[in-house]
Parts: structure tokens; sequence; C-alpha cells
């Protein structure tokens, strides 16, 4: 699976992008040669990716010897009118340039970018030139194949090689975004999220002396300048009306005594009242 080679979402859909115009069956001994070490160099550099690939030996065809081929891929770079349209569409939108500033790749780049013209991630063979120096005649042979997934796990190490690989350097693109207003803030914030720890003298906030205002007056500080009431005057007596208890009569129908159940709720009410009246 793909996934032994790319983490990212930009390095999968790298190779996604390369599916509607190449064999499946090519890509996918592509695939195990990228895992089995059939690559024994593989280099970008300026755009362009080069690596030599060891073929199989095959005495059917008169090969009796591990070949080596060398295997080229050159993408086409975006002309430098479009890359000063997409950085200033990148500018403007904070989802784009925040991400970027971050060492990602935005989600919706190639949307962003479709609106343009431009397409970062191979949209047809037209966006790149592969060669390679086996007799095999078909393109991507599984040696191309097999470096475009090494060129995926590089896009998990560096998401900027996207940019690169169509004509546009990872320096480049983030000094034209820091001139912008807002390229300008993020990396201003972004600065200082990078500030190396201080050290501090304590681990723990050290109590501070303040001196006492002058004047003070200890007394008028805990009692207040106005006393409090010697006296408390007695609150005035409420006269429950008892609507609910009288409304169920003398005898409702779950007393089951034979006294008046409303002067039983009188009673009740006078102790309630006095039972703690004198505790202070």
């Amino acid at each position: 699976m793909a996934t032994k080679f790319t983490k990212s979402w930009w390095g999968q859909k790298f190779i996604d992008a390369l599916e509607p115009f190449s064999d499946a069956g090519r890509l996918s001994r592509g695939r195990s040669y990228a895992s089995g070490g059939k690559v024994k160099r593989f280099e970008i550099k300026d755009g362009i990716v080069s690596a030599q690939v060891r073929g199989s030996v095959n005495p059917y065809f008169g090969v009796y010897e591990e070949p080596l081929y060398t295997t080229t891929i050159e993408f086409q770079p975006i002309s430098a009118a479009k890359w000063a349209a997409a950085i200033a569409l990148i500018a403007s939108k904070a989802s784009l340039i925040s991400r970027l500033l971050l060492n990602e790749i935005p989600d919706n780049i190639e949307d962003s970018f479709a609106t343009l013209g431009i397409h970062l991630l191979p949209h047809s063979k037209k966006d790149f030139d592969a060669n390679c120096s086996c007799p095999d005649w078909g393109n991507p042979c599984k040696h191309i194949a097999g470096v475009y997934y090494l060129v995926a796990a590089e896009l998990d190490r560096d998401p900027f090689l996207l940019f690169e690989l169509r004509g546009l350097s990872r320096d480049d693109l983030l000094q034209e975004l820091a001139k912008s207003p807002l390229g300008q803030a993020l990396s201003a914030e972004l600065q200082l999220e990078q500030r190396p720890p201080q050290r501090s003298s304590s681990y723990y906030t050290r109590p501070a002396t303040v001196p006492a205002g002058s004047g003070a007056d200890l007394r008028a500080f805990w009692q207040g300048a106005k006393r409090l009431p010697q006296t408390m005057e007695p609150l005035p007596q409420t006269i429950v009306s008892g609507i609910p208890v009288k409304k169920q009569g003398d005898h409702p129908a779950f007393w089951h005594r034979d006294n008046s159940f409303i002067e039983a709720m009188e009673a009740l009410y006078d102790l309630v009242k006095t039972k703690n009246q004198n505790v202070l």
C-alpha cells in the first residue's frame, strides 16, 4: 500500500494524482521496487528527480547480470506570472498562508489554485517528463513508478518540495509571503513562539512585601468605619393564613385521628414559631 511511503495527505495525493494516467499494474510493481531496495541512488536537484534503479536478471532476454537503469523525472515549471498570481492569492487567505508558514500544505490549496488555472499536483502527462534507460516501452515503467513513490516519501519530509518541483523554491515562497501584511503578522507571532525558554530563578511565585498605607487604622479595618447596631429589633410576626390547611376541613380523607386536623396544624405552627425564639 502507498501508506508505507506516505504519512501526509499531500504525499498520498501525489500518488493519487498519477493514477488516472498510469497503469495500475506498473504502479504496483513500482511500489514493490521502492520497498525492496531496488533504488540505489535517488536525488532531487533543481526540480529534476534522478535515480539509478536495479533491473532484473532475465536469461530469456539475454540479461545475465543485474542491470542498472537511469531514471529521470522533470516537472514542468509554472510560469513566473502564474506564481505571482498564486502568491497573491495565498497572501490574501489566512487559511492558506497560516498553514504554509507552519510547514504544512493546506488541503484546499488545489481548489484555490484551480481558480487561476494552476495545478500544483500532476494533472496530466504534460506536467512532467519521465524517462528510463530500460528497454521497457511503457511509461511509466516499473522503475519510474518506483521513483514516484520515493518522491511521495520525500514530500512527507518536506512538503515545500511540491513548490520546488514546479519552479518555486521554499525560500522564495516564504520571502514573498512575508512581505504581505498578513504574512508579517503571522511571521512575527511565530517568531515569538519560537523564542528559546527563559530560565527562571524559582518555579514558585515569590511573595512581595507591600508597605502599609499611611494613617491606617486597624480598628477601623476590622470593625469598619460605621459600627453595627448593638441591639436587633424583633421581626414582626407573620400571620400565616393556612388556607391550604383549612381547605382540607377538620376531618380530611387522609386524617384518621379523632381530633380536628385544623386544630392539630394550629398547634404545630405555634410550636414551630416559639421553639427557638430565645436562641441567640
